[in-house]
């Protein structure tokens, strides 16, 4: 496991009142692998709070992925969804876990907000 990645599990509890709604609420286990070896990480969210252990289940639901895609993940380089759909990393189970999760991770790098572009270009700053 990088370094980066545990550092984004270990701050998870800190960041989760300002990125969990009401819709988390359930267990959410994340096997990272790397060559032949697994990781898991034991996520259990509910508004406003994430517990993090390095346990496995029992939970909600279950996404793998490898440890590089996880990088690239919380670097914003990478989108999980995306990743999903390409069938590079898999899921199973409640998939609002899923979607409630992703929201750690970060913007890609560059990217802005729409509604401030058009400001600046109308010259409208607010």
């Amino acid at each position: 496991m990088t370094e980066a990645a545990e550092k984004f599990f270990e701050a998870l509890p800190s960041r989760a009142p300002e990125v969990l709604g009401g819709l988390a609420d359930g267990t959410l286990q994340i096997d990272l692998t790397d060559d032949h070896r697994s990781e898991h990480w034991l996520v259990r969210m509910r508004p406003g709070s994430v517990q993090v252990s390095r346990e496995r289940g029992p939970a909600d639901a279950i996404w793998y992925s490898s440890a590089a895609l996880f990088d690239r993940l919380i670097t914003g380089e990478a989108q999980g969804v995306a990743a999903v759909l390409r069938n590079e990393s898999t899921f199973s189970g409640n998939v609002v876990l899923f979607l409630a999760f992703r929201r750690f991770f970060p913007d890609p790098p560059g990217t802005r907000d729409p509604r401030e572009t058009a400001r600046r270009a109308t010259g409208r700053l607010r």
